[in-house]
């Protein structure tokens, strides 16, 4: 018996593992043309790269033996010469594959956060509808233990809190969808090796080495660096320490939202109740709140907090806190509360 490549066993093993954390979809699936018996439907995003091609070629092996339906979806953001045509191959490979549904998915990359952020945000619009069209329970991302290791730095950099350095979540429910990484414990190069012993020939995304944006040179530069200085563990350590930041942070937010419900009064919050929170409660209470009040979360920074908190344990007959989306918070009668601006 011809013995399996160790990356394709690791990577059909990290999308088994994956599969009982997932709930059906909320709509029917779509009936299997094979059986007529309706199966669960997850949807994989794929770029025709390295990682996301693995983990295509992965859920096509697995899905089908463990009682799921597995369709693809491709994004052309029509940012590069020949987008259209990359699209299309992957979406042929990917019925070839025995994937239904497949989908490319053409958008339209606005300028809003930047060009890295703007595709971002039009590739999960795209994703999303694609997984709402099709009843889909999730939609598989291609992230890597390497992309989770730079995203800590990412944050580090950023002077991110601990939200920030748990990195990527396994699950996220996002536009309405739930989005899952199975390969954040993969290394990026067992993917690449899972494809060369497959056959497959990814496509290198020009944008991954472009020194114009931070995470590529984060991955040209900074992270070799690390190995070289502090060997090959550290990826797999900062990896490990965002899973154990996040396993803190969902802890933490579990209290937060009770501190909240508690401190809750019919113009605001209490300052009473906050100044006895402890500070690691308080900030996230001020945060989620300022977020119930229309502040936008991807704008909402420390600052924003800080300046709240000064109004509960820092009170000397300050003005009223501006947040992002033109909200006005003051202190009134022992009192958070909305004020006009």
């Amino acid at each position: 018996m011809t013995r399996l490549d160790p990356s394709i066993a690791a990577i059909r093993a990290a999308i088994r593992t994956v599969l009982p954390t997932l709930t059906t979809p909320a709509h029917p699936g779509v009936p299997d043309p094979a059986g007529g018996a309706e199966r669960p439907l997850m949807l994989v995003a794929c770029s025709g790269g390295a990682d996301s091609l693995a983990l295509a070629a992965g859920t096509a092996f697995v899905a089908p033996r463990s009682g799921w339906r597995a369709g693809l979806v491709t994004v052309d953001h029509g940012l590069q010469e020949g987008s259209a045509q990359r699209a299309g191959q992957v979406a042929g490979w990917a019925r070839e594959q025995g994937f239904d549904p497949v989908e490319v998915a053409t958008v339209e990359v606005g300028a809003r956060g930047g060009p890295e952020a703007a595709a971002r945000d039009a590739r999960y619009a795209a994703l999303a509808a694609a997984a709402r069209r099709h009843g889909a329970a999730t939609v598989l991302l291609g992230h890597t233990r390497d992309d989770q290791a730079e995203t800590v730095l990412l944050a580090l950099a950023r002077g991110a809190g601990p939200r920030g350095l748990a990195g990527m979540p396994v699950h996220r429910e996002h536009l309405g969808v739930r989005f899952t990484r199975p390969l954040l414990d993969v290394p990026r190069g067992a993917c690449r090796l899972a494809c060369a012993a497959l056959g497959l020939s990814p496509w290198d995304d020009p944008h991954n080495t472009d020194p114009s944006y931070a995470r590529a040179r984060v991955r040209a530069d900074l992270l070799p660096a690390l190995v070289e200085a502090l060997g090959e563990g550290v990826v797999a350590n900062l990896s490990r320490t965002a899973g154990l930041l996040a396993q803190d942070a969902a802890c933490l937010d579990e209290l937060a939202a009770a501190a909240l419900a508690r401190c809750r009064t019919a113009t605001g919050l209490s300052t009473a109740g906050l100044r006895e929170l402890p500070a690691a409660l308080r900030s996230r209470v001020l945060h989620a709140w300022a977020a119930e009040l229309g502040a936008p979360r991807a704008a909402l920074s420390h600052r924003h907090v800080a300046a709240l908190d000064a109004l509960v344990t820092g009170w000397h007959g300050q003005g009223a806190t501006l947040l992002p989306g033109g909200i006005a918070v003051a202190r009134r009668a022992g009192h958070l509360t909305t004020v006009p601006t």
